[in-house]
């Protein structure tokens, strides 16, 4: 297992699997609280940046989704940004990360991001030492800066073994529906390990700060990091229980009006049933048992 560096939070989990049942309730749980501290977000007009950083396939998409699966969208906002265009390349470097930072209310999850010069630009060798330099000497007066504006920036880094992660790896391979996970950056990065541990340790060197420090998420069991950093995000963003009380409907109002007369079924366009009829049944056998 790689180094945690200094961080000043470690997310300690056994390696033990996680029950299915309670990981299913705790999820649950959790996805509440979420939905409240969201709530509080808005009301207290917050701004609040996450970042999730960390080796292939160490499940940082996984933790995103568990996150935001029940918020609303407009409020909490995934960034997933791509290869930087020609344009991109000539502008300062946080330029375009910035467009994406959070209004008041909103919590903005960066599935990587500005750390991206520090790990696989660095490994890679996508940006020269200069401008590397220059990202250790910036970066943390670009986030200090951030605070002291009012923005929050919880950072987490997602730790996973050689051995997991080639586990993981092979797993795409297999899985139509996880293979496009697996880029040709993603195979080299096997043959690298020792030198993104380098770049990491050396990036917490300089950017772990007081103002926004690095979490370490131990994720070899998917499961136990999803709760965890669920669990800890909550933590680190205080909030106060502000739902509101259940609405009482009304009665429904007459649908009935003497001058709408809908028109036939047949006059649009309805997607084909193509669920076996057998299927259905079984459905509805089930419901009734």
């Amino acid at each position: 297992m790689e180094s945690d560096g200094r961080c000043q939070y470690n997310l300690r989990m056994s390696s033990g699997k996680v029950d299915n049942e309670y990981y299913e309730a705790e999820l649950a749980r959790l996805g509440i609280e979420l939905v409240k501290q969201q709530e509080w977000i808005r009301a207290q007009g917050l701004r609040i940046v996450a970042i999730f950083e960390g080796r292939d396939a160490a499940g940082k998409g996984g933790a995103i989704k568990r996150i935001t699966e029940s918020l609303n969208p407009r409020h909490a906002r995934v960034v997933a940004l791509g290869t930087p265009t020609e344009r991109e390349r000539t502008q300062w470097y946080f330029q375009r990360y910035v467009a994406h930072l959070p209004a008041a209310g909103e919590m903005v999850l960066f599935d990587r991001s500005w750390y991206n010069r520090a790990g696989v630009e660095r490994v890679m060798g996508f940006c020269t030492d200069e401008e590397y330099q220059e990202f250790l000497r910036s970066a943390p007066e670009f986030e200090r800066m951030l605070v002291r504006s009012g923005v929050q920036i919880v950072k987490y880094w997602f730790s996973v073994s050689d051995a997991e992660q080639e586990r993981r790896f092979q797993g795409r391979l297999g899985d139509p529906t996880k293979r496009w996970k697996l880029s040709p950056m993603d195979v080299e990065s096997r043959n690298r390990w020792q030198d993104y541990s380098k770049a990491k340790d050396t990036m917490f060197a300089h950017t772990d700060i007081d103002e926004a420090p690095w979490y370490v998420v131990e994720a070899d069991v998917k499961k136990r990091a999803r709760l965890n950093v669920m669990t800890h995000l909550l933590s680190v963003v205080p909030y106060e229980d502000l739902t509101p009380s259940a609405m009482a409907l009304p009665p429904r109002p007459d649908r009935v009006a003497d001058d709408y007369v809908r028109p036939p079924k047949e006059s649009q366009r309805t997607i084909p049933d193509m669920v076996p009829v057998t299927a259905r049944r079984k459905k509805k056998s089930k419901a009734q048992s």
